[in-house]
């Protein structure tokens, strides 16, 4: 179907009507035309004729260009049939730890070391991709927590802004709570039902506004769930003077504050998991799964495509004709002249 975007601009049609009414009373008296015998008198007539035509083919050209203009102002345009997004999914927001701690290279992935943040990135990567039909937000923190995107169906972008995210840019410590804090002010106006956070992490609060327990507790007030996953190996050999062979074994998730992260998973009804390498990190894909979808709001969507250009393109082709055609007259009567 057609519709108007500024269907009021048509009241304008009758403007040149009146323009021409207003001028013709304005008009003053023409003198007496006097010619010296009948001959010249027909001619006269046979010209007042022809330039009598000429005058209406050229008003009414003249009227149809400015009923296009107008069609072209009302900013016709083609709604076609209603096409429906997605009624069912989740509203998923993600807390991800970029602190410096995430640096550290303890995940074995096919015999080589890598730092903890690059495999989370590869994982919450395909697992973002996995979700069409949810709205997926992320938060990033360190010493502080920022809202990279907020709840959204655009998951690619999503994606990019969590790829680009380089360790340590929001800090080089750890800000559990103020990064809860912030998902429970993004959150807290969605329906109950929706409301999940799922916050990954390496680390102990150790700076912020806001104690976990406490943000924890805000977050269950308002119908959120949380499930926490802390990263990191729990052992790693540090290379000795003669190799890693000779090296020591260490406890790289020794600062991973588990008991803070299962309280506030528990508090919100939520569950804790422990991602000591990729394999176990996968199972969040299993977490997300046990989520029964459920029904948000009907968004409709009718695709629009706009039209003014046809009216306005035939209104400036008339137009063009319409000088060439005055160009040709005004020519032809020239060569009248001269040949007279």
């Amino acid at each position: 179907m057609i519709d108007w975007v500024w269907p009021l601009s048509f009241l304008a049609l009758p403007l040149p009507l009146v323009v021409r009414l207003l001028s013709k009373r304005q008009a003053r008296p023409v003198a007496a035309l006097s010619v010296p015998n009948l001959v010249d008198f027909q001619e006269v007539i046979e010209h007042r004729q022809t330039d009598s035509r000429n005058q209406w083919v050229r008003l009414t050209a003249l009227f149809i260009i400015w009923l296009l203009l107008i069609t072209a102002i009302a900013r016709p345009q083609w709604i076609g049939d209603p096409v429906s997004l997605p009624t069912t999914g989740r509203d998923l927001m993600l807390a991800v730890d970029i602190s410096g701690s995430m640096a550290t290279e303890d995940m074995v992935v096919q015999g080589d070391l890598i730092d903890r943040l690059s495999v989370v990135k590869a994982v919450i990567a395909e697992f973002i991709a996995a979700r069409g039909g949810d709205r997926v937000g992320l938060i990033l923190f360190g010493t502080n927590a920022y809202l990279q995107a907020p709840l959204t169906f655009d998951l690619k972008s999503l994606e990019s802004l969590l790829m680009e995210a380089p360790v340590g840019i929001a800090g080089g410590k750890t800000a559990i709570g103020d990064a809860i804090g912030l998902a429970v002010k993004r959150l807290r106006e969605r329906p109950q039902e929706e409301k999940v956070l799922i916050l990954l992490t390496d680390g102990a609060n150790n700076v912020g506004e806001v104690e976990p327990e406490k943000a924890a507790e805000l977050a269950a007030r308002d119908g959120i769930r949380i499930y926490t996953v802390g990263v990191g190996a729990e052992e790693m050999r540090v290379p000795g003077l003669l190799g890693r062979l000779t090296g020591r074994v260490s406890n790289p998730s020794a600062d991973l504050d588990e008991q803070t992260l299962e309280k506030i998973a528990g508090a919100t009804g939520g569950r804790y998991f422990r991602a000591k390498d990729p394999q176990t990190l996968l199972a969040i894909y299993d977490l997300i799964d046990e989520l029964e979808p459920v029904d948000q709001e009907a968004e409709i969507f009718r695709p629009t495509q706009a039209l003014y250009y046809w009216p306005l393109a035939i209104s400036l082709i008339l137009f063009c004709l319409l000088l060439l055609f005055d160009l040709i007259r005004a020519r032809h009567a020239q060569e009248v002249d001269h040949a007279s």
